[in-house]
């Protein structure tokens, strides 16, 4: 077996992290002219230049990046199997994953997760964004893209939007529809179509990636086009039109997981109407290379039995991954 050296390693995976060959020897507890001697060994034996050199600052060339991937994964793998072997139990795991689904379904869900399963030291990398699937961003994510074929995915949620407000907005609807002579039952009658465009809808830009796409596609699923007459108040995110629709300034599109607590179901009324599938898809994804890992496992497994818990996916959606 024909190895690099394997001192230089360590070092050229903190230099990367940190972009720094001083913080890296701070963080290694080495002079920085021991770090400098090690990436120089390393590049000599690779025959590649790993970093560009600019004064003080550091970056990775194409090839330090390539490099990175592949030892930082390997890194890692050593001290999991090292720390299992040696009885420690604990699991430092990143997780990366939308700052909506973070605050609206997980972070309430986090003190379950501590109390079930202590050992888990979890980090949370919120993104708005869908992430790079790489170790060096964390050690698993919540994704909608299934395109890296490095890695194993298990199906959270499919997305769904239907239209909410807020209680107080609700019997303003009620109303103006005439149905407040009536006592409020469970099996209201549907809202219509031209009906809801008669109050000002909540947009969400960021679903669609496009002003009002996300009421066109409601009111499409009706076989309707979105009526020029509507009142649309636009957000970037959901998080933001929700809140809007809580403080009653309209009626909202939102799905599953943001009304996931008792608070939130407390606070909105789901209108008697018909919802729209976005196609989106959560999927909880890790390398499939660490698989074996027990503190990614535990929170894969934890995380589906939640989300079947919590109405948002089915016991027997599927997933795909290798036999564990």
């Amino acid at each position: 077996m024909k190895l690099p050296p394997l001192k230089a390693l360590p070092v050229f995976e903190a230099a990367a992290r940190l972009n720094s060959f001083s913080a890296a020897a701070e963080e290694l507890s080495i002079t920085q002219s021991a770090v400098s001697h090690q990436i120089k060994q390393l590049e000599t034996y690779l025959g590649e230049r790993l970093f560009w050199r600019s004064g003080r600052k550091v970056a990775l060339t194409d090839e330090g990046r390539q490099y990175l991937d592949a030892i930082g994964s390997a890194l890692l793998q050593i001290e999991r199997a090292s720390e299992q072997l040696l009885g420690h139990e604990e699991s430092r795991l990143r997780l990366s994953v939308f700052s909506s689904f973070a605050v609206r379904w997980l972070a309430p869900r986090l003190p379950d997760l501590q109390r079930l399963h202590p050992q888990i030291d979890l980090a949370l990398e919120m993104s708005s964004e869908n992430p790079v699937l790489s170790d060096r961003v964390a050690d698993c994510f919540i994704t909608i893209h299934r395109d890296s074929r490095a890695y194993s995915y298990d199906l959270l949620y499919e997305e769904r939007l239907f239209p909410v407000c807020s209680q107080d907005y609700w019997q303003r609807i009620r109303r103006e529809l005439g149905r407040d002579a009536e006592p409020e039952r469970r099996d209201e009658p549907p809202v219509a179509p031209a009906e809801m465009a008669r109050f000002p809808l909540l947009s969400t830009h960021s679903i669609y990636d496009r002003q009002g796409g996300d009421w066109e596609a409601w009111y499409q699923e009706a076989g309707m086009k979105l009526p020029e007459s509507s009142r649309l108040l636009h957000s970037s995110h959901m998080l933001l039109s929700l809140e809007a629709a809580r403080f009653h300034q309209g009626i909202a599109l939102t799905n599953d997981y943001m009304l996931s607590t008792r608070k939130d179901s407390a606070d909105f009324v789901r209108l008697p109407a018909h919802s729209v599938v976005t196609g989106d898809k959560f999927y909880f994804a890790w390398k499939t290379s660490r698989r074996r890992e027990r503190g990614i496992q535990t929170l894969r497994r934890w995380l589906v039995d939640e989300a079947i818990r919590g109405g948002l996916r089915s016991g027997s959606a599927g997933s795909r991954h290798p036999e564990l």
